[in-house]
């Protein structure tokens, strides 16, 4: 079996941690740890999707959709109504000018825009630069388009990167550098400083800038800069985001992104054989949370902000050190301070501790930061706030 499992893709793949030796898919943490809630009945507090409904404007916008008979293929782009909010999207809240049908591309969730877009732009051999930790398909992506990954380390407890090894990473061999910001899984929203200089390497060794920005109405303490509004970097930036995060709807995938319109044109020849279209119903509800008013945005992220704060007191009260975080769905917490250095192990003994689930930062590291982040754990606080409360009495059996 191993000699039919031997193709070029599937060759990354298993480098990239997806197959194992013998061609069978590879367990993650993520499904192993969701799997230990589902049997020990255990809060999960691992994966990063809300237990609450999205706005109801959004959910009936949908139902409207399907009984008008949106059912079918939407257009290869996406349908008009929304790459139009999208682009009046950028508008209203960056002040940035995008021609919607020609700049703008409509994907299942923003995982298929990078995957799409990494198979677009990376020829065998270049590399891409990320930021470690990093969200698990980034190392699946670039291994699958043949890129070599590098990474600059993000170091509690501020979790910003050093720029002189961030521009010790990106070389004239830079083909992408991938930044999420709002940050996944640190909570890290990145400072002025640091774009900037990700736009300074750009330009000096002429790379594109792909941007993760799918929790940016989700940020708290500190604005949301997304890196094409920063003199130089229009032009050469590909603005990744999608609805799931901000409206509670990860499971109708429907992302998208902005970009110049030679990259986008590269991009959908790719995307094309991949979904080619998805979520026909769900793209003019999207559109119509795009249009929603400026108070819930700013709701949507008091909200959140209100659960990182009752999640991380009760953390802190079990004993845990906990960092601050700034935007997403989650925040880091150290283990080594109730005696755990090793937070694999720590996240398997927690549901039976504390009857609730979390996951380890190393999932989301490579070699670099395997170690350092060794003891550190990140939780989820995109719940209910009952779920919360509940998960930080239970917590406290720790302290």
């Amino acid at each position: 079996m191993n000699q039919l499992v031997s193709g070029p893709w599937q060759r990354a793949a298993r480098g990239a941690g997806l197959l194992g030796d013998d061609g069978s898919v590879a367990a993650t943490i993520f499904a192993e740890m969701s799997a230990l809630a589902a049997r020990t009945g255990a809060i999960n507090l691992g994966q990063g999707f809300p237990d609450e409904d999205g706005p109801a404007e959004v959910l009936e916008a949908a139902v409207r959709s399907i009984h008008d008979g949106v059912n079918q293929y939407s257009p290869g782009m996406g349908a008009p109504v929304l790459r139009e909010a999208i682009a009046e999207h950028q508008a209203r809240f960056y002040g940035l000018s995008v021609d919607p049908d020609r700049e703008v591309l409509v994907t299942a969730g923003a995982t298929e825009a990078i995957a799409a877009t990494m198979l677009a732009l990376v020829e065998n051999g270049d590399e891409v630069v990320t930021f470690e930790p990093f969200y698990d398909s980034y190392g699946a992506t670039i291994a699958l388009a043949g890129g070599i990954h590098r990474t600059v380390p993000l170091r509690a407890p501020g979790f910003e990167p050093d720029l002189d090894e961030l521009r010790a990473a990106v070389t004239d061999r830079t083909r992408v550098i991938l930044v999420n910001d709002p940050h996944n899984p640190t909570g890290a929203a990145f400072g002025r400083e640091t774009l900037e200089t990700i736009v300074e390497l750009a330009h000096e060794h002429d790379a594109i800038i792909v941007t993760d920005e799918v929790y940016e109405h989700l940020t708290f303490d500190k604005p949301h800069i997304p890196i094409a509004t920063l003199s130089g970097a229009r032009d050469r930036t590909v603005t990744i985001s999608s609805g799931g995060k901000t409206f509670n709807t990860t499971g109708w995938k429907i992302g998208w992104l902005v970009a110049p319109h030679e990259l986008v044109t590269a991009i959908t020849a790719v995307k094309q054989f991949l979904t080619y279209v998805n979520g026909a119903p769900f793209q003019p509800a999207i559109a119509a949370g795009l249009r929603m008013p400026d108070s819930f945005f700013t709701e949507a992220a008091a909200t959140l902000a209100a659960k990182r704060d009752l999640l991380s007191g009760g953390l802190e009260r079990a004993g845990f050190d906990v960092f601050d975080a700034h935007g997403s769905y989650f925040v880091v917490a150290d283990a080594a301070p109730l005696g755990y250095p090793d937070a694999v192990a720590f996240c398997r003994e927690l549901p039976l501790m504390a009857g609730v689930v979390a996951v380890p930062i190393s999932a989301f590291c490579g070699p670099v930061l395997k170690d350092e982040a060794a003891s550190l754990v990140r939780f989820a606080y995109c719940k209910r706030v009952d779920v919360l409360e509940r998960a930080a009495a239970q917590l406290a059996r720790l302290g």
